[in-house]
């Protein structure tokens, strides 16, 4: 489980086309203190360290196993050597729950439809994909590239969210623009609401 709090940007290093291809991503993360089998969220994608170590300048990489189930559901099949990375290490009992309860499993890939200044922060207008819209409520939650953000209008397949500050500087969102796919996944709460009222209508 994760909060949705990105903690360190990372890039990719080396990658692997392939399914179930080798992905490497360089990170500030103190690697001596990250097991082998330990999740990590890149991007919003629950991804398992197989490999860790550093460079010869000492910056610190993660090895990771990319299925092409992964890569057709997620942007990750879009990444390239130098991509940035959102990342989030897994959730431990009793550390602060910032966000909200994020599983690391990506829904699918929204699209930005706009961005726009607003004061010192940045409003996205995001496309949902059709079957995961009705899962979006206005003051809800949802998760873009692994960022817990609050959705603030909803109209249709599309719907608003505001980074303020600190998230356009910590995270990759403060650069997205039109046309940007992300990772989306949807409230965790609403997937079983919908769940329990459809079993309940069956």
């Amino acid at each position: 489980m994760f909060t949705g709090i990105i903690t360190d940007v990372g890039r990719v290093r080396a990658l692997q086309a392939a399914d179930d291809g080798r992905l490497e991503i360089e990170t500030a993360y103190d690697t001596a203190d990250i097991a082998i089998g330990a999740s990590v969220a890149c991007s919003g994608c629950c991804l398992t360290v197989i490999e860790k170590g550093q460079d010869e300048n000492g910056v610190g990489w993660m090895a990771f196993v990319a299925s092409g189930e992964t890569r057709r559901r997620t942007v990750l099949g879009q990444w390239t050597v130098g991509t940035p990375v959102n990342l989030e290490r897994a959730l431990k009992a009793g550390d602060e729950l910032g966000g909200h309860i994020v599983s690391g499993h990506v829904d699918g890939v929204a699209r930005v439809a706009g961005a726009r200044e607003e004061g010192e922060s940045l409003v996205l207008t995001v496309t949902a994909p059709q079957d995961l819209a009705p899962f979006i409520a206005a003051k809800g939650s949802v998760t873009l590239d692994g960022v817990s953000l609050t959705v603030n209008t909803v109209a249709g397949r599309d719907f608003t969210v505001n980074l303020i500050p600190h998230t356009r500087a910590v995270t990759t969102l403060g650069t997205a623009a039109a046309g940007r796919a992300l990772n989306l996944e949807i409230d965790m709460l609403a997937r079983y609401v919908a769940r329990l009222l459809d079993t309940k209508a069956g």
